[in-house]
């Protein structure tokens, strides 16, 4: 079983900012699978399905993005996942707009999501792909983060949700080292 783990805050006031670039590519991997996301465990909300074969849990916490990691431990916990076998999805200030990165194992590099998440997991050594959101210097990051994208920078931005659901797909139904050479782009 897989658990893939789109990364936002709840509620309609952060919908489409850029923090939500998780919860966004995330559904659109629930839209391809024809599913809803909206069982409600574990401090999140979830729904599990199967893939050509392959059994797979979508999480969207609702902890808020700085303590997703309690969600993420309560539904690993619930579920039995091991850590190879999940995914977070989440976005990135130091990546350009429009650009994933993904990677097996790393710091949180000043995600609060994920420093979170390594807490209350135990490691750093899970799968991840990174969506850039870019960053303005005149802008504090705690208020950019918590902006919507301008219409400039909406194709770039959904050009790489679409890559990262086409990314967690296929890490459905292929190994990691795999899904990173297909998607990592340079």
């Amino acid at each position: 079983m897989k658990l893939i783990i789109g990364l936002g805050n709840p509620g309609r006031e952060y919908e489409k900012t850029k923090h939500n670039a998780g919860f966004m590519a995330i559904d659109l991997i629930a839209s391809e699978l024809n599913v809803a996301i909206n069982q409600n465990k574990g401090k999140g909300l979830y729904v599990k399905t199967n893939y050509r074969g392959e059994s797979v849990i979508l999480l969207k916490p609702q902890t808020y993005m700085n303590l997703s990691g309690e969600s993420v431990r309560a539904i690993m916990d619930f579920f039995k996942i091991e850590t190879k076998d999940i995914l977070v999805i989440y976005d990135d200030l130091d990546l350009a707009i429009g650009k994933i990165r993904l990677r097996a194992k790393g710091s949180a590099g000043g995600q609060n999501g994920m420093k979170n998440i390594i807490q209350h997991v135990g490691t750093q050594e899970f799968n991840r792909i990174r969506i850039g959101i870019g960053k303005d210097a005149r802008i504090p990051v705690v208020d950019y983060v918590l902006t919507k994208f301008r219409k400039e920078e909406l194709v770039d931005f959904e050009e790489a949700c679409v890559d990262a659901k086409n990314a967690g797909l296929y890490f459905l139904t292929h190994s990691f080292d795999d899904t990173m050479n297909k998607y990592n782009k340079k």
